[in-house]
């Protein structure tokens, strides 16, 4: 087993040097805790922690006495969805004190914060969201074929025993149902969550067909659509929309993407990166780094895809800044044809700066017309991610 503490995150020094104070979400495991620990606060309070919890809901003051008793420069409060309330208290702190601390917020669930109808701060912190590993943090050697099979949380990348990373993949998706889901509404048809989360792991990276998705689930279209919000709130998937240029007849559904490939083969109950799958979990192997490379590096970066009726598809279109990038994603070697989507694409915009292919296969960058084909670490370093 590894050490978390081995592998410095990109935001480590974004948080650092904050002017204002910082709220860290993140889906569950992917070291928000670890990384904000290293900071070395002045002060840690632990809400997954059941007795410090009790301590602090029962009385709301509590926290205002321990800061003015200690003094602490920095404060850390991991879970912080766990007492949404709290926040007011911080924003107390933050506005009406001649000296107030830097606090360092932790919370996996944005939902548990919108349903608490809680109090953000607006103005007062910086929001940043950590995803698994980046090939950056990496050293751009980020091991694709273990990727595939167990995803980027960091205990489960730094292990080495595979029958760890499958039990901690498996229970993932159970704490995942067990927890979040029993906290909603939809307490009642957990096991139509169940059949509705496993539906979508199966159809990652195709368009969206909600009703067909609701029907094979046997959930209403309604809660189907519900579910989905659940999802992105609870940060386990994001959907992306299509890219559209006037005048091309576009598929308009957007498709749907897990936060990490190892949680999505152990929703699937299947950790083989097999011919039939291996094309799926690469796209979404490149999808995850793509987005959280960006995250992790403070940079904003739209993704979507292109796709028209007659079966012209392009894996991704990134804005990336001043830069738009398209990407289309190949598990095996390149060959010419590959390269044509992309060409015809930036026929038909002319905006679309750069054209990659990026190849499970490939050692070596090289040009053909104007497409860079290359391997996952390549391409994102030359993206600057």
């Amino acid at each position: 087993m590894g050490n978390n503490n081995s592998v410095k995150r990109s935001l480590s020094n974004i948080l650092k040097n904050a002017k204002k104070s910082i709220l860290l979400i993140g889906p569950r495991q992917t070291g928000k805790s670890t990384l904000i620990k290293s900071l070395n606060p002045d002060l840690m309070v632990n809400l997954a922690n059941e007795r410090e919890f009790l301590r602090y809901a029962s009385d709301m003051g509590y926290l205002e006495s321990l800061i003015n008793e200690r003094n602490p420069r920095t404060v850390f409060i991991d879970e912080i969805q766990r007492l949404p309330n709290l926040l007011n208290t911080l924003q107390d702190i933050i506005d009406n004190w001649k000296k107030s601390p830097k606090f360092y917020l932790s919370g996996s669930s944005a939902r548990k914060l919108k349903r608490g109808q809680a109090n953000l701060l607006p103005g007062r912190l910086y929001m940043f969201e950590l995803g698994g590993f980046t090939a950056k943090e990496l050293n751009y050697k980020l091991n694709v074929n273990k990727s595939l099979k167990y995803g980027l949380l960091p205990e489960n990348y730094l292990s080495s025993s595979a029958e760890d990373n499958e039990k901690n993949l498996d229970m993932y998706s159970a704490n995942y149902l067990a927890e979040e889901i029993k906290a909603e509404a939809a307490t009642r048809n957990i096991q139509g969550f169940a059949r509705f989360l496993n539906e979508c792991a199966m159809r990652a990276t195709q368009v969206l067909d909600y009703s067909k998705v609701a029907a094979q689930s046997k959930v209403s279209r309604t809660s189907s659509l519900r579910f989905y919000e659940m999802l992105e709130d609870t940060l386990i998937a994001q959907r992306i929309q299509s890219y559209e240029i006037e005048g091309v007849d576009t598929i308009k559904h957007p498709k749907l993407y897990f936060f990490d490939v190892g949680v999505l083969n152990g929703i699937l109950n299947n950790f083989a990166a097999s011919p039939d799958r291996i094309g799926m979990l690469f796209e979404h192997l490149v999808y995850n780094q793509i987005r959280n490379s960006a995250r992790s590096l403070d940079k904003k970066v739209d993704i979507k895809y292109f796709r028209t009726r007659h079966g012209l598809e392009v894996d991704f279109i990134l804005q990336l800044g001043a830069r738009k990038i398209a990407v289309e994603v190949k598990a095996g070697q390149v060959v010419q044809f590959d390269c044509q989507s992309l060409l015809t694409l930036k026929e038909y915009d002319s905006s679309i700066g750069e054209l990659f292919v990026i190849g499970m296969k490939e050692t070596e960058k090289r040009k053909l017309k104007n497409v860079t084909i290359c391997d996952l670490n390549t391409f994102l370093k030359s993206i600057d991610l």
